[in-house]
């Protein structure tokens, strides 16, 4: 099982990451979770300034939002647990959130933490589609870093991520989804970005 993470910043490109992933685990029979980003949807929440509280769901169902969105002209399942049954499906996370509500209610708390709790519930690799190379630092691109390197700097991840991936010793593979062949490449397991090891 792979979970990965369609950022939304890749709004424009959904359709043709949507079916390189359908492609994908068709090819190899992989079962393959995606986790939607919180897009214009969650942007919207950030902007009319709720207590952290209401922001938090609110922002949980900004990413149904972006997964119906990503789920709309395919044939992909939307879910709302995590019995997958399907060789492709996108999460529809709130239900699920809501029924298992283990982190923080904060900002730092973004898609990207939610979906590293899903692939920790699951036991998946985890990979976090983006629109960006991956992490840099001092302006130089890092195939490679350790997550304790995270803390305290500003990132394309959240800030709790790091905390999350070294609290629970699992890695974050970071791509960018705007260049083409990158995603079905890492899914191969040909990650051409940034390994986060926790």
């Amino acid at each position: 099982m792979i979970v990965v993470k369609i950022g939304g910043s890749l709004l424009h490109r959904t359709k043709e990451l949507v079916k390189a992933i359908t492609d994908y685990s068709n090819e190899s029979g992989n079962k393959v979770l995606i986790v939607p980003g919180g897009s214009v949807f969650a942007y919207t929440v950030r902007r009319v300034n709720a207590s952290q509280e209401a922001s938090h769901w609110m922002a949980v169902l900004a990413m149904e939002q972006y997964g119906y969105y990503l789920g709309d002209g395919n044939e992909v399942k939307l879910i709302d647990n995590l019995n997958t049954e399907y060789g492709v499906s996108i999460l529809l996370p709130y239900t699920l959130m809501k029924k298992k509500d283990e982190l923080p209610h904060t900002w730092d708390v973004t898609s990207d933490t939610i979906a590293a709790w899903v692939a920790h519930q699951s036991k998946a690799r985890f990979i976090k589609v983006t629109d960006v190379d991956g992490v840099y630092l001092n302006g130089i691109l890092q195939k490679e870093l350790d997550a304790s390197e995270l803390a305290g700097i500003e990132t394309c991840v959240d800030k709790e991520l790091p905390r999350f991936l070294m609290k629970n010793r699992m890695n974050c593979e970071i791509i960018n989804g705007n260049c083409p062949g990158r995603l079905i490449n890492a899914l191969r397991g040909n990650v051409v970005g940034t390994l986060i090891k926790g």
